[in-house]
């Protein structure tokens, strides 16, 4: 169908509930929506595109066809268009990413180690599967927590075949494994822990309990101390497991807190779940790309794909913000629970509180998933606006030049690509002719070597920069240019411009026009590192060609040591006090003999010569 074709449709549609289900042109569901009016809402999408998100635009543009289908109630719109997104999963809907099913916990009982893994379901391979439970990483939590309550091994040995040939690795000396890997670790121990665990996955948490407290009183009374708080450490934990347990197999919660993040490049959706006021476990999941919906709008999808197909759910569910559609939403989670279920948008006091440590944990999985890479690509889009430049500059180049009065000038170069060093792409320069120190002369020299090897095709300068960084102001910017110029390139050039403490403060265009960075901690912080890594390696060069310089006068007074065999001598000893240490056959296995022998006997008559001073 063509745009006008669809708009038409829309108009024709009744003022009704109902769900809407867009198709492209290979009949693939691409989004599924419900609306109170399906003509009110469905024709929003065939108005003017300006007011659109980028993703409507998206979706807008791959539209072939649509369908509607007409419901009695919002309600029902609701269950609807829950079904449709889950039967179809359609690219352009928030989906929750872990879309295999519920887990379960699977048991290798015929081992004679056995050893717990996760399943996405049971198979008739002769081991024993517990479950199903939540979602797969608070699944993964309850493996973590038993092998740490019951300190089993969580290491990659295998057993019997590893038994005594390693020490026993750290978790042992935390202890948190009991070291199974000791040859004097009995098979049954291990068999005692395993049957406690699997009743504790049966949920016999008393029974367990009572034992331990049984041993620990024992150990008290037989003065066994050590063993005792032992005892009594893993007794409180196997009593947390039991709650955490409830909660991830999906269990009578008394609370649940719904917390949510909209990051640059991902989003997050957390819940938290508490028993008796008590925070028993976290479940959490991200999505991949950023949200253009709205807070509530992404809430009310996240929340029903959340709860659906659970058997039990808690008396209540914290939100941090009123959803348009929460009387169809608590209908539908009550009718499944087979109880009243509550959604609360809080305002203040302790359940605020509780919505804010949910926010605050979706940050906190917001930053420490969204990968470095995706980080530094807003960070260079932001510099590239910063900078009025045509697209971020991806490989930055830096150069600054270091000297001692007129000996020893060399320069460095230094390469950021995407944000990050690239030290293989580091090159040192030693300035050639110079007459004394000329900054503008020295970066003219050195960026002509380097551009001009660019041109001839050498390999090592093979790759052309986004963006020119000088150590400089406006002036050495301009020579930047002037040698781009004669190069036939054109490349963007800034000045880094220091303040009073030698910290680049600004960037300055070749024209003089200086360009704040300070308002960007993010910009600032980059700039700076590049600054201060372009310094520091020129710097390191310069001290390195002075002692170099120090140390060959000494071994130049030999005779027969010559440039080349300094320089063999240097890399192989690393100093002139190491060559002057050296036996001879040490100096052999570095040099030729004959001048191994010349600078043996050249520090030897020198030791002599010292001595009858």
């Amino acid at each position: 169908m063509t745009f006008d074709e669809l708009k038409d449709k829309a108009h024709a549609l009744p003022l009704k509930p109902g769900v809407y289900i867009m198709q492209d042109a290979k009949n693939e569901v691409i989004y599924v929506g419900k609306a109170k009016a399906l003509k009110n809402r469905v024709s929003q999408y065939f108005q003017d595109s300006a007011s659109h998100t980028e993703k409507t635009r998206a979706m807008v543009s791959q539209i072939d066809h649509f369908d509607v289908i007409v419901a009695d109630s919002e309600f029902e719109a609701l269950v609807l268009e829950n079904s449709l997104i889950k039967r179809h999963q359609p690219r352009y809907n928030i989906l929750l990413k872990d879309d295999k099913g519920y887990p379960y916990i699977r048991l290798t009982v015929k081992e004679p180690y056995p050893r717990f893994s996760l399943s996405n379901k049971p198979a008739g391979d002769g081991a024993r599967y517990f479950g199903p439970y939540g979602s797969r990483g608070s699944t993964q939590g309850i493996i973590d927590a038993l092998r740490l309550a019951l300190r089993l091994p969580s290491c990659g040995k295998k057993f019997p075949r590893d038994i005594g040939k390693e020490r026993p690795c750290l978790n042992f000396h935390l202890s948190q494994c009991d070291g199974y890997c000791r040859r004097e670790m009995d098979q049954s121990r291990y068999r005692e822990a395993m049957d406690q665990a699997v009743r504790l996955l049966e949920g016999k948490f008393k029974e367990v309990g009572e034992e331990l407290q049984a041993e620990m009183e024992q150990a008290a009374e037989e003065l066994r101390f050590e063993k005792a708080a032992e005892l009594r450490d893993r007794y409180r934990a196997i009593e947390l497991l039991g709650k955490r347990q409830k909660v991830v197999a999906g269990s009578l919660a008394d609370t649940d807190v719904a917390g949510f993040h909209r990051g640059e490049a991902k989003s997050c959706f957390v819940v938290l779940h508490f028993v008796d006021g008590e925070l028993a476990a976290k479940d959490w999941d991200l999505i991949e790309t950023p949200m253009e919906a709205g807070e509530a709008e992404a809430l009310s999808a996240l929340v029903r794909q959340y709860y659906a197909g659970r058997g039990r759910l808690p008396r209540q569910i914290l939100l941090p913000c009123e959803l348009e559609d929460e009387v169809p939403l608590a209908r539908m989670l009550s009718e499944a629970a087979g109880r009243r279920v509550q959604l609360i948008n809080p305002q203040r006091g302790a359940k605020m509180d509780l919505i804010r440590l949910a926010n605050k944990n979706a940050v906190e999985e917001v930053e420490r998933w969204t990968t470095r890479e995706e980080r530094q690509s807003k960070l260079m889009e932001l510099l590239g606006r910063m900078l009025s430049l045509p697209e971020p500059p991806r490989r930055i180049e830096s150069y600054d030049i270091s000297n001692t009065g007129s000996d020893d000038i060399v320069a460095s170069m230094v390469v950021y690509v995407n944000a990050r060093p690239l030290k293989r792409d580091y090159r040192h320069f030693k300035l050639k002719d110079m007459d004394g120190p000329d900054d503008y002369a020295s970066m003219e020299q050195v960026l002509t070597r380097r551009f001009r090897r660019y041109a001839e095709g050498d390999e090592k300068f093979g790759d052309r920069p986004d963006l020119l960084l000088i150590d400089g102001g406006e002036t050495h910017a301009r020579v930047a240019v002037r040698v781009l110029q004669d190069c036939g390139l054109t490349v963007p050039v800034f000045g880094m411009v220091k303040d009073d403490r030698h910290r680049t403060r600004a960037l300055v265009t070749p024209e003089g026009r200086e360009i704040g960075i300070q308002a960007s901690p993010a910009v600032f912080s980059l700039i700076g590192q590049i600054q201060e890594e372009t310094h520091r390696f020129a710097i390191e060069f310069n001290r390195l060609q002075r002692r170099s310089r120090v140390q060959g006068s000494v071994l130049d007074k030999i005779p027969g040591v010559g440039e080349k065999r300094r320089s063999e001598l240097l890399k192989h000893f690393k100093s002139v006090k190491n060559i002057r240490a050296a036996s001879l056959a040490a100096l052999e296995e570095a040099v030729p003999k004959h001048t191994a022998r010349a600078v043996y006997d050249f520090f030897r008559a020198e030791e002599g010569g010292q001595k009858e001073e």
